[in-house]
């Protein structure tokens, strides 16, 4: 009979669970087996009846046996990994969490905050404001990985499905965007609304926190392959349905607007009522403009993306992420173009002539033109 304390461990820190629970099979077998021996048949022949049921009865039990140990010791490996795994992403979280509340608690000490395109910004940010754009940075280093891999999936000539599952994650994407605007919102709305968190060019054409839907689809459609039929039919009620909604939406902020107006130009104190606090109240309501907004922003990049093919989406994709990569390169040329004229300025002299300084300028943002266009490939 097999021993069962031979397989706990020597050192006595964990057992064998898999050997201890074939032993435990192999010892009931035994057991089976010589209580079969043990009774006497009552005659010869049902004695070698009895021996040969016994053996074939034997034999099943071992191979069932053998079979579930296998699919035992299969799922405690499965099992095992997955624990292994699921440990490791926790303690993976942890470390972002706490790098993360380590670089707030230094950005609050320091008195400022840094932007995720780069913008310094003053003490007065709130602390819901700073972990968004931090959160934004991550993301955008997210996008600019998965930008490579989606190029690198187009130039690759995948086929569609392939391509329609590369588009999927993409999408989910921006869904993480839409939900950490949402809980960006919850914390400082003004942040939000004003765009701070985006780079200056950027902010030259933003429309309730965000892109505006008909004007991307009007900028992305030139850029993509022909469309059939009923791909274009498509496309139209889709921009005439957002413009529909952005002006619905736009004309419910413009009457905020006013109310807001009328509340903070009225009297301290009138019939009783502080109209400092009832404008702080209306202000709430911002909240539910970038909410709508940006649910209309992903109901149109979810219905663009059912009318185009694979290949298409994946293309109008491309197309959104080289955009916003400009604008953003734009921003860093238009920030770093000041100092270099000064410069370059002092360099020439206090007698050079207004048209000396345009075409030394007109030369310099012509370079960096260059320079942008070949950091970012033309479409």
């Amino acid at each position: 009979m097999a021993n069962l304390s031979s397989f706990i461990n020597p050192e006595g820190s964990s057992f064998d669970f898999e050997e201890l629970e074939e032993a435990i099979v192999l010892q009931r077998v035994e057991l089976q087996n010589d209580e079969l021996q043990s009774s006497q048949p009552s005659s010869n022949q049902n004695q070698s009846q009895r021996k040969g049921a016994n053996s074939t009865s034997q034999r099943q039990l071992d191979a069932k046996t053998l079979r579930r140990l296998a699919q035992n010791r299969v799922a405690a490996k499965k099992s095992r990994l997955r624990k292994k795994a699921y440990i490791q992403q926790l303690e993976s979280s942890r470390i972002k969490l706490s790098q993360l509340e380590q670089d707030l608690h230094r950005a609050r000490s320091e008195g400022l905050f840094l932007g995720a395109c780069g913008g310094v910004m003053g003490g007065n940010i709130s602390s819901g404001a700073a972990i968004f754009d931090m959160e934004y940075a991550r993301w955008l280093d997210n996008d600019l990985r998965m930008m490579s891999e989606l190029r690198a999936a187009v130039e690759g000539h995948l086929p569609d499905g392939d391509l329609r599952a590369i588009v999927d994650g993409y999408m989910s994407h921006y869904d993480e965007i839409f939900e950490l605007k949402s809980v960006g919102a919850k914390s400082d709305v003004f942040h939000l609304m004003t765009g701070m968190w985006m780079s200056p060019a950027e902010r030259c054409f933003l429309w309730i926190g965000g892109f505006r839907p008909s004007k991307l689809i009007e900028m992305v459609i030139p850029q993509l392959e022909t469309l059939t039929e009923q791909q274009a039919v498509g496309i139209c009620n889709l921009q005439r349905c957002s413009q529909e909604t952005e002006d619905a939406l736009y004309q419910g902020l413009d009457q905020f607007h006013h109310s807001l107006i009328m509340a903070v130009a009225g009297t301290a104190m009138m019939e009783g009522v502080n109209h400092m606090a009832v404008a702080a109240g209306k202000l709430s309501n911002l909240e539910g403009f970038i909410r709508q907004a940006d649910m209309l922003r992903q109901q149109t990049l979810h219905q663009l993306c059912r009318i185009l093919t694979g290949r298409q989406a994946a293309r109008c994709f491309m197309v959104i992420g080289e955009y916003y990569g400009r604008l953003r390169a734009l921003s860093s040329l238009w920030v770093s173009r000041p100092r270099e004229s000064r410069r370059w300025l002092n360099d020439e002299g206090p007698c050079q002539t207004a048209a000396t300084r345009r075409r030394t300028e007109e030369e310099m943002i012509q370079n960096q033109i260059q320079s942008s266009h070949n950091h970012f490939p033309n479409f």
